[in-house]
């Protein structure tokens, strides 16, 4: 059985542990949440077992459809076993619907649809507030190769294409999501989660918001919205 050994990072609802086997990792969902670059936390039950199974079932899925993700397999409700990988420093967003900032940085209604989805990137730094960037900026700077950085649209829109599908027959709208990805073994792979903290997610007769921005508006029913969302897809949080 594999087994932590060290502490290697501890983010804002995740921490990440190496284990005897130098090629995984184990990764903690805690019950931890916060919003605002960390302005905004509180502390939600269940929270950490509901968005572990969630991520499990996404990515799952996704590697049904032929998406190559960093997910071996559930080790208990609050940890998963994952292939070590040397993470981008960027985070890939595409918008089906729009919400949050694209709203405040164009001036477009929340709820607008977008067609073509649009496709952002932003360099990962909590301390400059992940600031956008384009593919001039990741050359120049290095932080991705050209390669890299095709592979990673490619997947991203691929993910698009099955969960907007996946989400669309459980009654809801995949509104947005960012992915991260990192290198292993020579080959791009999707790496961190899947789960309501990292997307949006609206009842496609109502749109009530269903992910994230519960917590963030004040709205209340966090994880009773993450666990709702998660049945009607057929996870078992049991």
């Amino acid at each position: 059985m594999t087994t932590r050994t060290e502490l290697l990072y501890s983010g804002k609802a995740k921490s990440v542990y190496s284990t005897d086997n130098p090629d995984y990792m184990i990764m903690l969902f805690r019950n931890d949440t916060s919003a605002f670059d960390g302005k905004k936390v509180d502390q939600l039950d269940r929270k950490g077992m509901v968005n572990n199974k969630f991520n499990a079932f996404i990515m799952e899925k996704l590697e049904a459809a032929g998406i190559p993700t960093h997910f071996e397999k559930c080790l208990s409700d609050t940890e998963s076993l994952v292939k070590r990988l040397d993470m981008l420093p960027i985070e890939c967003v595409v918008r089906n619907v729009a919400a949050g900032s694209i709203c405040r940085r164009l001036g477009v209604e929340e709820g607008l649809t977008l067609n073509p989805p649009t496709f952002e990137m932003f360099l990962k730094d909590d301390a400059l507030g992940d600031p956008m960037v384009n593919e001039y900026h990741i050359d120049s700077f290095g932080w991705a190769t050209r390669d890299q950085v095709e592979t990673a649209k490619s997947l991203t829109f691929r993910v698009n294409d099955v969960l907007k599908k996946l989400f669309d027959d459980a009654g809801l709208l995949l509104v947005d999501y960012k992915l991260e990805f990192g290198m292993s073994k020579g080959q791009l792979v999707l790496g961190d989660e899947f789960s309501p903290d990292g997307c949006r997610l609206w009842d496609k007769e109502t749109r009530k918001k269903m992910d994230k921005d519960r917590f963030r508006q004040g709205l209340g029913g966090v994880i009773e919205s993450y666990e709702e969302v998660g049945r009607r897809l057929g996870i078992n949080f049991d």
